[in-house]
Parts: structure tokens; sequence; C-alpha cells
């Protein structure tokens, strides 16, 4: 069996409410493969324990992820993930997960700090995703513009094999 470790980062100052935050960091972990059919999610108290959140607000982020259909209470068990949101493009392994890394190292190099990089994506995600845009491949894309406008939606996760 695998088990991941998920440990949410919650950011207190984003304005953006802390069950929402674990939400978005899920559905990361979920496009980017890391979160993948069967898993657990951790706890509620061992997000309480890592992330300093009330357990009732975890409670509260797994209950819309379960509405969403991406997970599922199991009694007794804990709460598992019911389907990904990843295609292979999104993988870490992807070669455009690559060339962001390098990218990201180029603007770091260059002084930028997370918040002008979080910045920069979000013009570039707004410019490339509003209405009407197409893509290269000559269809039209859709997405979500808000997914990368903090520091704060990623979560971290170690994935390993174990009982």
């Amino acid at each position: 069996m695998m088990v991941v470790i998920v440990e949410y980062r919650i950011d207190r100052r984003s304005g953006v409410p802390a069950f929402q935050q674990i939400v978005q960091q899920t559905k990361q972990a979920l496009r980017l493969g890391v979160l993948v059919p069967g898993d657990r999610l951790p706890t509620a108290k061992e997000v309480a324990a890592t992330s300093t959140v009330n357990p009732n607000t975890t409670l509260k982020a797994y209950r819309e992820l379960e509405r969403e259909g991406l997970v599922e209470p199991r009694p007794g068990q804990g709460t598992f993930v019911r389907r990904t949101l990843g295609r292979p493009e999104t993988g870490t392994d992807s070669p455009l997960y690559a060339e962001l890394v390098a990218w990201m190292s180029k603007a770091a190099g260059a002084g930028l700090e997370q918040e002008d990089v979080a910045a920069l994506v979000a013009s570039a995600m707004e410019k490339q995703y509003a209405a009407g845009n197409v893509a290269a491949t000559g269809s039209t894309t859709t997405g979500s513009t808000g997914a990368m406008t903090t520091g704060s939606t990623g979560a971290m996760t170690t994935r390993s094999t174990g009982e």
C-alpha cells in the first residue's frame, strides 16, 4: 500500500480561508499526480497538528472535496482519494514541468522573489487563458487563473511505500 504524507501550508495573511487553502492544495496535488485514487488523506487531527488549524476546518475542506466527487470518507478508515484531476502533461515528470522549474531557477537567479514570480505567472495565465484565447493546438483553452496567485497553494507531499 502507498502511504502519502500531505502537509498543508496555511498562509494566514493571504486572505483566503484556511479550509479553501486545503481544498486548493489538495486539488493541486491531484492535478500533479502526487495524490492518486486510493491514497488516504491525513486525518483532521494530523492536519491540526502540522498546520495549526482547527480540525473542523479540515473536515469542512474534506466535505467540499467530497461534494465535488474527489474524495470519499470511509468510516473508521479515513478519507480517501476517489478520482484524480491530473493529466500526463501536468505531472512533475513532464517536460513542461522541467521547463517551468528551469524558468523558476532563472527567475530566482535574477533576484525575483516569490511574490514577483507569482505576479508574473498570474499575469501570463490571465493573458493566455482570457476568454476566447486559442492555444497553439487550435482549440479553445479554459482553466482557473487563480490557481497560482498566492504562495500558499502548494501542499508539501511525500510518497513512500509501506503499511
